[in-house]
C-alpha cells in the first residue's frame, strides 16, 4: 500500500500554492509594522527623513538601545512596574475567574443570564469614560499614588472578557467525565481540582496571555489619571518620555518599544507548551 498517497495529502499543486501565498501575504502585513520598527530602531536620527526613503539602513547599528537608557532615566524602572503590575492583575483576575467560570458553565442559579449579559456589556464600555468616577473612588479608599490605582481598575475591566472565555471552553469538557468522577465518590471540589483543571488548562492558559497582554497594555491612562509619582509609572509613560517639545526620538522610541515588550514575550513563551500539553492531560482517570 506505499504507492498510495496519503489521506491528507489531497491538496493539488495549485491548491497548496495559493494556501502557502495567502499564509505568506497574511504574515507579511502582520510582520511589517515589526520588522520596520526594528529597523527604525537601527537608524541614526539624522536618516529617518531622508530622500529617497530607504526601507534597509545604511550605517545601521544598535546605538539606540544603548543611549535609550540615558534619555529616560529609569527605565528599567518602569519596565518593572509594567511587568510587576500585569503579573498581579492577571494573578488576581485567574483566581477569580477560573471557579467563577466552572459555575457559569456547568451550575443553573437564578439570574445566570442577566449577570452574563451584565459582563458582556461592561465590555462594551471604554475605561477612560469611567475616568472620574474611578478617580474619587480610588481617592475614597486611598488607593492613589500606588500599584493597586492600576491593578484594580485593570482587574474589574478584564474580569467579564476572561470570564466569557474560560466559559465557552469549560462548555467544551463532557459532563461524562465529571459523572464518572461522581460515581467513584469524588465530590465536587475535587472533581473541580483533579478533572477540569487539567482538561481546561489549554483555556487557562489562553486567558492568561490575552489577560496578561490585555493588563500589559492600557495601563498608560490609568497610570496618568490615578498616580503622580515616578516610582509607579509603568512602561506606557516612560515610553511617552522619548516625545520631546521639538522633536521625537524615533530610533530610541523603537528600541525602547522592542526592550519593553521582552518581558510579555517571555511570558508567551513559557506559557505557549502548556497549550498542548493540557490537551490530554486528566482524561485518564487515576
Amino acid at each position: 500500500m506505499s504507492g498510495r498517497p496519503a489521506l491528507i495529502n489531497r491538496y493539488r499543486w495549485w491548491e497548496t500554492i495559493l494556501i502557502y501565498g495567502g499564509i505568506a501575504v497574511f504574515l507579511a502585513f502582520l510582520l511589517a509594522p515589526f520588522v520596520e520598527g526594528f529597523l527604525v530602531s537601527l537608524k541614526p536620527l539624522s536618516l529617518l527623513f531622508s530622500s529617497p526613503y530607504r526601507f534597509w539602513p545604511e550605517n545601521g547599528s544598535f546605538a539606540a538601545y544603548r543611549t535609550m537608557w540615558q534619555s529616560v532615566p529609569g527605565f528599567g524602572w518602569y519596565i518593572f512596574n509594567s511587568f510587576l503590575i500585569s503579573f498581579t492583575a492577571t494573578a488576581v483576575v485567574l483566581l477569580l475567574v477560573v471557579p467563577a467560570a466552572y459555575v457559569f458553565a456547568r451550575f443553573p442559579f437564578r439570574g445566570r443570564g442577566p449577570l452574563l449579559g451584565i459582563f458582556l456589556a461592561v465590555n462594551m464600555f471604554s475605561g477612560a469614560v469611567l475616568l472620574i468616577p474611578l478617580y474619587r473612588l480610588m481617592r475614597s479608599l486611598g488607593l492613589l499614588n500606588t500599584y493597586f490605582a492600576m491593578i484594580v481598575p485593570g482587574v474589574a475591566f478584564l474580569i467579564p472578557s476572561a470570564v466569557w472565555l474560560l466559559r465557552t471552553y469549560m462548555l467544551r469538557i463532557p459532563r461524562e467525565l465529571e459523572e464518572a468522577a461522581y460515581v467513584d465518590g469524588a465530590s465536587y471540589l475535587y472533581t473541580f481540582r483533579r478533572v477540569i483543571l487539567p482538561l481546561a488548562m489549554p483555556g487557562i492558559v489562553v486567558v492568561t496571555i490575552t489577560t496578561f497582554i490585555g493588563s500589559y497594555a492600557q495601563q498608560f491612562i490609568y497610570a496618568l489619571t490615578f498616580n503622580s509619582k515616578t516610582e509607579y509609572m509603568p512602561l506606557p509613560v516612560g515610553l511617552f518620555g522619548y516625545f520631546g517639545k521639538q522633536e521625537v526620538i524615533w530610533n530610541e522610541l523603537m528600541a525602547a518599544s522592542f526592550v519593553g515588550i521582552l518581558p510579555a514575550l517571555v511570558v508567551i513563551f513559557l506559557l505557549q507548551r502548556y497549550l498542548v500539553a493540557g490537551l490530554t492531560a486528566g482524561a485518564v482517570k487515576q
